[in-house]
């Protein structure tokens, strides 16, 4: 089975075209969705289509996600962040916000390889960026592969016994990790359409479970045409700075 995995898309549709367009060239199976598919973009409703469309065999939601219950849920959110959501929160269609509401709750074993979750699979709030994090977060997952979210920041940890890794970004195009048996992976393949990592490429993954292998992708896709429908949208500026600066 290959899956494509997307996660973090906030509604930049034209980073999930290029994504999306990449990985029918390389060729997948189904795909799983680990959250976070509007907030801070200009088409959280074309995102959602899209989404719906690729029928996930797994989607969990993420906190972005959320908030299609009500702007309540934009707790904890900056002022950047509360404003996106607002403006998010009017632009959906009714229909697409009640689907929103309905994605589960993270995270969700996909087979005995895998499992998805946000955040992390002891919170789907929880940001993964320290080593204890990373460590519990290990230890808890019930699958080898966790692939999760949230921090827009593409990285791997390892767990071998009590032996303990992490590798971060790569800067190639196509960069390979092969799962070794008695290993347990917590995995971010970055995100899809907000990378944070100080690379604009967009970021996606596929995993291969027959070869045991996550191909870790990152494309160029049009910023410009990204930005330019965040400022003609009226979201705040400094979401259209970002998308150019990777941050």
């Amino acid at each position: 089975m290959r899956y494509l995995v997307l996660t973090d898309i906030h509604a930049n549709l034209e980073a999930l075209d290029a994504c999306l367009a990449d990985a029918a060239a390389r060729g997948y199976d189904r795909v799983l969705v680990l959250g976070d598919l509007i907030g801070y973009g200009a088409d959280p409703n074309a995102v959602v289509a899209r989404v719906q469309a690729l029928e996930p065999a797994a989607i969990v939601r993420g906190n972005h996600d959320k908030i299609a219950r009500g702007i309540e849920e934009a707790e904890g959110f900056n002022d950047v962040a509360k404003s996106a959501a607002q403006w998010t929160l009017d632009a959906l269609t009714p229909a697409y916000r009640d689907w929103l509401v309905q994605l589960p709750q993270g995270p969700t074993a996909v087979d005995d390889l895998v499992e998805i979750c946000h955040g992390s699979p002891f919170d789907e709030d929880a940001y993964i960026f320290d080593e204890l994090d990373a460590l519990r977060g290990l230890k808890t997952a019930r699958r080898p592969l966790c692939l999760f979210g949230h921090t827009h920041y593409p990285i791997t940890f390892e767990l071998s016994g009590e032996a303990f890794k992490s590798t971060g970004p790569a800067a190639a195009a196509d960069a390979q990790l092969q799962l070794q048996d008695g290993v347990r992976y917590l995995l971010n393949p970055g995100s899809v359409g907000q990378p944070r990592d100080g690379d604009p490429r967009a970021a996606y993954a596929i995993v291969d479970t027959s070869a045991k292998r996550v191909h870790l992708m990152r494309l160029k896709y049009p910023v410009d045409v990204a930005q330019g429908k965040v400022m003609k949208a009226g979201l705040p500026e400094v979401l259209a700075r970002r998308l150019g600066l990777g941050r």
